[in-house]
C-alpha cells in the first residue's frame, strides 16, 4: 500500500488491532502497540483515533499509557482530544432491556452479557449453535421495548443499542477536528459495524480497508488479519520517519 500523506486514520479494535478472544476481557494486546500508535499519531500530526464499539474505559485501559481520541460504544461515547474527557451521545439503556437481555442469557450455556451504559451485548462465541435462537430472541425484545433502539449483528455478538449512534456517525464528527479537516479518511475495520463508517470515510474522500476473520473474506480483504494491521502500522511508521 501506498505511504500515506494526508490521511487521517481510524481503527477498530477487536478483529483490527486486537485478535479475538474467548472474551472481551481475555483479548492480548501485542506487545509496543502503545507505541506504534502513538508514533502513528505524531506522523499524521493528530490525525488519529480508535473507533470501536468497546466502551472507552476499556480502551485506555488496554491501550495505556495512551489516550487517544476515541469514539467507543459505537459513537455513544466520544473524546475529541487525546486525554480529554469523554461526552456521552445517548442515555443509558433501559434497565428492563437489559433484564431481558439477561434472561436470554441464563437460558443459553456459553453466552455473556456485557453492559455497556449505553448499549447491551450479547456474546455467544461460546455457544455459536445457538445463532439463530439468540438473534430471534433479541429481535423480539427490540420489537417490544423503545423505539430509539435496534439490533446490531457483529462478531459472533448481537448488541442493542440507540438508533441514532453508529461509528459512520462518530468518523464524521471527528473529522470535523482540526487535526482532521482537509484530510482523506481511511477506516481499518473487520466487522459489520465499521461498515457505517467505511461509508462515511468515502463520503469525505477517503477508503475503508477491510480485515479478513469474521464480515470479510480474505479474498476480499485488504488484511489477512490482525497482526498484518499492526505490521502494516510499523511499515508505514518506518517509511515516513
Amino acid at each position: 500500500m501506498e505511504p500515506w500523506g494526508d490521511e487521517a486514520l481510524f481503527l477498530d479494535l477487536d478483529g483490527t488491532l486486537f485478535d479475538i478472544a474467548p472474551t472481551p476481557d481475555e483479548v492480548v494486546v501485542a506487545e509496543g502497540l502503545a507505541d506504534l500508535l502513538a508514533a502513528a499519531t505524531r506522523q499524521l500530526d493528530g490525525a488519529f483515533a480508535i473507533v470501536t464499539g468497546r466502551p472507552l474505559a476499556e480502551v485506555d485501559r488496554f491501550l495505556a499509557p495512551l489516550v487517544p481520541i476515541a469514539a467507543g460504544v459505537h459513537g455513544a461515547e466520544i473524546r475529541l482530544s487525546p486525554g480529554g474527557t469523554v461526552e456521552r451521545k445517548a442515555r443509558a439503556v433501559d434497565a428492563s432491556i437489559v433484564e431481558a437481555v439477561r434472561r436470554v442469557a441464563r437460558e443459553v450455556p456459553g453466552t455473556l452479557v456485557e453492559l455497556k451504559t449505553a448499549s447491551v451485548a450479547l456474546h455467544y462465541r461460546q455457544a455459536t449453535s445457538a445463532e439463530l435462537r439468540l438473534e430471534a430472541a433479541l429481535a423480539s425484545i427490540v420489537e417490544q421495548g423503545p423505539d430509539h433502539l435496534i439490533l446490531c449483528r457483529g462478531r459472533r455478538v448481537l448488541e442493542i443499542v440507540p438508533r441514532h449512534v453508529s461509528k459512520g456517525t462518530a468518523l464524521e464528527a471527528l473529522m470535523a477536528l482540526p487535526a482532521f479537516k482537509g484530510r482523506r479518511p481511511i477506516m481499518i475495520g473487520d466487522d459489520v459495524s465499521d461498515m457505517s463508517a467505511f461509508a462515511a470515510a468515502m463520503r469525505l474522500g477517503g477508503r475503508g480497508l477491510r480485515v479478513a476473520g469474521g464480515q470479510f473474506a480474505l479474498a476480499e480483504a485488504e488484511f489477512s488479519c490482525p497482526d498484518a494491521v499492526r505490521n502494516w502500522l510499523a511499515q508505514q511508521i518506518r517509511g515516513a520517519a
